[in-house]
């Protein structure tokens, strides 16, 4: 591919990833459509003053300019083919164009690999591509670098990294790249300079995240489990913050600020489901920072999703909605289909969490919906990353509504069923049972699953544990007021206790972000019920009000569960403060359309003896 035709392909993927047509950039960059249509089809060249104009308008970060060769010509080329321009207007009588205002900060060009112009050629395609979030054509291009690389080893380990980036399928793992990230590791093994150094952390960092995204031992490398995965983060943490300190001149202490973003990115992925949410959001205020100072586009997205992320885990829910204002400028700025897609995901969770269930709902089952099918059906995009987003977010919305038996009865609900190597699908499928009167097949479920699981004492401390925990506390919760199974609960109810109360402060995330389920220690509270203490319930519900005080969808829950749980301590004028809260729950839950909460407040309002 020549350098002409490498910017009309870029050019043309970028637009596209915009959402601009050919006439509506044409018209921003002040241009003749004909004119950039040939730009884009490869049949003329790009002049200097064009690619600017396109670069500021589709916010590439330098990434066009990075495709012109360099020379005088290409201003004079272009001043030409301007003025041919200007005069076509002239001539129909339209006047002159007016210019473009300049941009305010403009961003520095892509800076080389250092490892040959073909091979920059195949990571600027890959890059390219993975903006547009088609994900297997990038990896393509990663791999034709690597290829192209031939020989040279921190060429090879730089391709690698590059491919590391890309969305897999959650809860599996990549074999092929840990294939080729283990390969460049022995060759890099012992070498201690800067480079050979950046590359070893991040190949590093990568592989811990890679092993980590495993689910249980059938998904899980051979003598590398998650937990192996979460023991390399910490090393390379361990050895970044080492170098850090050494003096300067000493060999590998000059880790650049790119290399301490991408180990500091995969490796509180990597940490995830091992340590408490508090401990990452350190690391990702850390990320943030540096992302800012290395002026990495790719990293300060990154940075903002990882931090809304876990300021939201750890209760700082108006922090996490600053951070996700300034998340939705840059993916307004750099309009990246990727960055689009987290941005809906993440307001729509933050619209269900809200109870503003009509917002979540378009975004879910309108452009959700359509993006996930258009991506994955032209095998853009890792068949599950997307879809199990969708579906999660669907969930959560119709068991808000009280409409989980239209899930239940679609075809969608197998998706649901046959995620089963998702602890947290497995708990969902119990819960959605449950929801729709199938009792006994919910205790089925969950006599499976706690067999599977050592009586769920095989959870990690955190992570992926604490959605499925709170999801099992309300499946238990459910069978315990509807079955004669209490004497069964009883063995299922101290593990997840303990798990849901190392985090009491924390709120219950899903996915990687799907859903916020609500205060962990809400959930605490449910299984204190269920295990027949009342008294504790009550403390745990007063810790799960600070998180959600600002919110009458999360109030509404803990009103009503306060409300059971009063009526159970017998204390005098229990159940006329049980009855109070009830109604207060009723009106914001008929308010709100939570249907099933509704009835569930009715049913303690007219029970003659409460529940």
């Amino acid at each position: 591919m020549t350098p002409q035709e490498e910017f009309a392909e870029a050019l043309r993927v970028r637009r596209e990833a915009a959402d601009l047509s050919l006439a509506e950039l044409a018209r921003r960059v002040h241009y003749s459509k004909s004119y950039l249509s040939r730009v884009e089809n490869g049949l003329r060249p790009p002049g200097r003053l064009l690619a600017e104009r396109c670069d500021a308008a589709l916010r590439a970060d330098g990434a066009l300019l990075a495709l012109l060769p360099p020379g005088p010509e290409q201003h004079e080329h272009d001043r030409r083919d301007e003025g041919r321009d200007e005069a076509a207007r002239s001539r129909s009588g339209r006047g002159p164009r007016r210019r473009p205002d300049p941009d305010p900060l403009p961003a520095p060009a892509a800076r080389p690999s250092g490892y040959g112009a073909g091979f920059d050629q195949h990571v600027r395609r890959g890059d390219t591509r993975h903006l547009l979030g088609e994900m297997y054509e990038a990896d393509r291009h990663y791999q034709a670098a690597y290829a192209a690389a031939g020989g040279d080893e921190l060429a090879r380990a730089y391709a690698v990294v590059r491919s590391a980036r890309r969305w897999s399928d959650p809860g599996q793992v990549d074999r092929d790249l840990l294939f080729r990230i283990d390969a460049c590791l022995a060759a890099l093994a012992g070498r201690e300079d800067t480079r050979a150094v950046e590359l070893r952390l991040q190949l590093t960092a990568h592989r811990a995240k890679k092993l980590a995204m495993s689910i249980g031992d059938d998904t899980a490398v051979t003598g590398a489990e998650p937990r192996t995965g979460a023991r390399l983060a910490r090393q390379a943490l361990a050895e970044l913050r080492e170098r850090g300190r050494r003096p300067p001149g000493t060999p590998g202490d000059d880790v650049g600020d790119e290399a301490r973003c991408e180990v500091l990115t995969e490796t509180r992925w990597a940490l995830y489901d091992f340590e408490p949410a508090r401990s990452l959001l350190a690391l990702s205020t850390e990320l943030r920072d540096l992302a800012v100072r290395s002026r990495s586009a790719y990293f300060q997205g990154e940075a903002l999703v990882a931090l809304a992320i876990d300021q939201l885990r750890t209760g700082r829910v108006p922090a996490a909605e600053a951070t996700l204002s300034r998340h939705r400028e840059y993916a307004a700025r750099h309009r990246s289909r990727l960055a689009h897609w987290q941005q809906g995901t993440l307001d729509a969770l933050m619209s269900l969490w809200r109870g503003e269930f009509a917002a979540a709902e378009g975004w879910i089952l309108g452009e959700a919906g359509k993006v996930a099918a258009a991506m994955e059906s032209g095998l853009a995009m890792p068949a599950d990353t997307l879809s199990q987003t969708v579906l999660g977010q669907e969930f959560w919305l119709r068991y808000e509504q009280g409409r989980l038996a239209e899930l239940f009865a679609s075809p969608r609900m197998a998706g649901v069923q046959r995620r089963g190597y998702f602890p947290v699908w497995r708990a969902g499928l119990a819960l959605a049972l449950c929801e729709t009167g199938r009792h006994e097949q919910a205790a089925d479920q969950l006599r499976a699953f706690a067999a599977d699981a050592d009586g769920f004492t095989r959870f990690p401390p955190s992570g992926w544990a604490l959605p499925t925990a709170a999801t099992l506390a309300l499946v238990c919760a459910a069978l315990a007021e509807r079955t004669d199974r209490r004497t069964e609960l009883s063995a299922y109810v101290p593990p997840l206790r303990a798990l849901l109360d190392a985090h009491g402060d924390e709120l219950v995330l899903a996915g990687w972000p799907t859903v916020l389920l609500g205060p962990a220690a809400r959930f605490s509270a449910v299984l204190a019920l269920v295990a027949g203490e009342p008294e504790t319930a009550l403390g745990h519900l007063a810790r799960a009000v600070r998180p959600a005080q600002r919110y009458p969808a999360q109030m509404a829950r803990l009103r009503l569960d306060e409300a059971r749980a009063r009526l159970r301590t017998g204390s005098p004028g229990g159940r006329a403060t049980a009855q109070a809260l009830a109604r207060t729950a009723l009106g914001t839950a008929e308010e709100l359309g939570m249907a099933a909460l509704a009835r569930d407040c009715r049913e303690l309002l007219t029970s003659p003896a409460g529940r």
